[in-house]
């Protein structure tokens, strides 16, 4: 849905590459399935110098998100879809670190078990899935509508 204004190719590029955020987010949660899956890390492979300068510094995460939150969404002389775009990372990147904080704590001294490991593969795929899907959306200059999470973007991402 272009209708907000012309999407040009600077535009995409960088509407794709904001999500890189939520997939180095999700690779905490792939420990399970990587290691029963090795064909999948090749999604990795290519991100490997990234993730490891992402995870280096405690507050990483939180750095970037500061920086992208104040330097994109809330520049309104960035492009509406560039600014939408990260807003959507941002937010997709905070549930995968809610969904692991409550992971850490909920399941604290439980141990992995089947229910754990379960839960792990299905935020990695659901990361995986919805990041792709929002990678293949802005690259084609569509705005990419996660229920809830897109809502939540538009609401945040002012014109």
């Amino acid at each position: 849905m272009t209708w907000r204004g012309s999407v040009d190719v600077k535009d995409k590029i960088f509407g794709a590459l904001v999500y890189l955020i939520p997939l180095l987010d999700a690779f905490m949660f792939g420990k399970f399935l990587l290691t029963q899956f090795p064909a999948l890390a090749l999604i990795y492979l290519p991100l490997g110098p990234l993730l490891q300068f992402y995870y280096q510094f405690p507050f990483g995460s939180f750095i970037v998100f500061l920086a992208l939150f104040f330097a994109v969404v809330r520049n309104e002389r960035i492009s509406h879809f560039i600014r939408f775009n990260a807003m959507q990372a941002i937010l997709m990147g905070i549930l995968l670190s809610l969904f692991g904080l409550i992971m850490q704590y909920v399941f604290v001294g439980l141990g992995i078990d089947l229910l754990t490991e379960t839960l792990y593969n299905f935020a990695f795929l659901g990361a995986i899935v919805a990041t792709g899907y929002s990678i293949v959306q802005s690259i084609l200059g569509r705005y990419a509508e996660i229920p809830t999470i897109s809502e939540a973007a538009y609401s945040q991402v002012r014109w």
